[in-house]
This record gives structure tokens, C-alpha cells and sequence, in this order.
């Protein structure tokens, strides 16, 4: 069975200018439909059926069309993060209640076409407790932020190091008694978790060679529409 499903959704969108003014990144259109719902159907084809979305800027606006995820054959429920912004390893903390032991984590502004299963297992072989998705990248899609030092992962956002030759895909899994643990509680983004755990050798990883897609950016979500409307990918 898969794990739980975190999507990370409170966002708000500022690159996309008037596009998020009046909705959240999760509700832009493409071919008529929302993005969350090519993200809901893949996840679901995936094997999911417990996800639970972390909303904040017009979450409500996400809740009233995906509802409790019985059109998209998913359970899902949410965590709101109201008006104090808690960053992207907070708002999962505030969301304890309802984690699983161990669970996937994604970003709302993203489409990964990729064999989650494959994920789940290498996560289990490792015996892991935190684990990220990299992709060769090269500075291409945006800039890389890890690197790869033998067996050695570094994760390290805005870095100038050359060898930094590889991007976090998007993708991770955690199990709850590491995210919650008391020395971790100051890191209120996951970009500083990574960086924390991979100077300790404490976060594995799993290689991705397909790309991401994101809509993130005026020209990330042009790519997404054009790769959403393939006929591979119509959901």
C-alpha cells in the first residue's frame, strides 16, 4: 500500500503576477481544468489513497473543488495555515495530527511523471527516516542544489559550488518521528532540513531521470501546458 501523500499548496504565487491574484497556483487553468486535478487523477493512478493537502493563501478556494477526494477515487483531508506563515517544514509540523508514520511530501505547483512505487521501495530497502528525488540538472531547469560527493549527498539552496551538478527533484519522504523530533523543530523550511541532514549524513536519496514540470514560473507553466496537453499525459 502507499503512503500518505503531503501536497504542499499554500503558496502564493507571486512570480505568476495577475494570474494568483485571485486564485492560488493549484486553480490555474490548463485545457479547462484546474492544475490540482492533473495532479489528483496522476496520484491516484499512481496507487494513492491517502493525501492530505497543507493549504494557506485562498485555501478555501482548494477545498471547495477538490472536496474530500471521492471524485478523484483519493481520501483526502487538509491542514490550513492561517494568516502566520509557518514555511513548508512548519506547516507540515502543525499537520502531526493527521500524518501517517511515514509519508510522501510534493509541492502544489509541480507535476512529477514518475513511478512513485519505485520511490516507496528504495525508501523501505534504505531502512530510511528522510529521503530526497534528485535530477541531473546542470543549471538547466533552475539552479542545482545538490551535490554529489561519492556516496555523500549536499544539499545546499543559492550555493556557489561547482560541483553542484544535481536539483531536488520535488518528491521526498519523511517518517514522522524524525519531522518531529526537537532538534529539527527551528527549521521552518525544507530546504534547511535538507541542508541540516545532509551535513550529517542523514538524508538518502533516489536519482530521477525524467524531468519535472512545474508552474511556478510564467515560463515553467508555458512547458507544463504544452507537456499536460500531449497526448501521453491527458488525464
Amino acid at each position: 500500500m502507499m503512503y500518505q501523500i503531503v501536497i504542499l499548496a499554500g503558496g502564493l504565487g507571486s512570480r505568476l503576477g495577475k494570474l494568483t491574484k485571485k486564485n492560488p497556483k493549484a486553480l490555474i487553468k490548463i485545457n479547462k481544468k484546474p492544475f490540482i486535478y492533473y495532479q489528483l487523477k496522476y496520484l491516484s493512478k499512481q496507487g494513492f489513497k491517502n493525501v492530505l493537502i497543507c493549504v494557506g493563501y485562498l485555501g478555501d478556494r482548494i477545498k471547495k473543488y477538490v472536496g474530500n477526494g471521492k471524485k478523484f477515487n483519493l481520501n483526502i483531508d487538509y491542514s490550513v495555515e492561517n494568516k502566520k506563515l509557518l514555511g513548508t517544514a512548519g506547516c507540515i509540523r502543525k499537520a502531526s495530527p493527521i500524518l501517517e508514520d511515514n509519508f510522501f511530501i510534493i509541492y502544489g505547483d509541480t507535476f512529477l511523471p514518475i513511478n512513485f512505487k519505485n520511490i516507496q521501495k528504495f525508501f523501505k530497502k534504505k531502512n530510511s527516516n528522510a529521503m530526497i528525488t534528485i535530477f541531473k540538472n546542470k543549471n538547466n531547469l533552475d539552479k542545482s542544489n545538490v551535490s554529489l560527493i561519492g556516496k555523500k549527498i549536499l544539499y545546499k539552496k543559492n550555493s556557489k559550488l561547482k560541483k553542484m551538478n544535481y536539483i531536488e527533484y520535488g518528491v521526498s519522504i519523511f517518517s514522522k518521528k524524525l519531522i518531529l523530533q526537537k532538534k529539527y523543530k527551528n527549521y521552518s523550511d525544507l530546504s534547511d532540513l535538507f541542508h541540516i541532514l545532509s551535513k550529517k549524513s542523514k538524508l538518502d536519496y533516489f536519482i530521477i531521470k525524467k524531468r519535472f514540470y512545474e508552474i511556478g514560473s510564467v515560463i515553467g507553466l508555458k512547458q507544463t501546458k504544452k507537456f499536460l496537453s500531449s497526448q501521453k499525459y491527458r488525464l
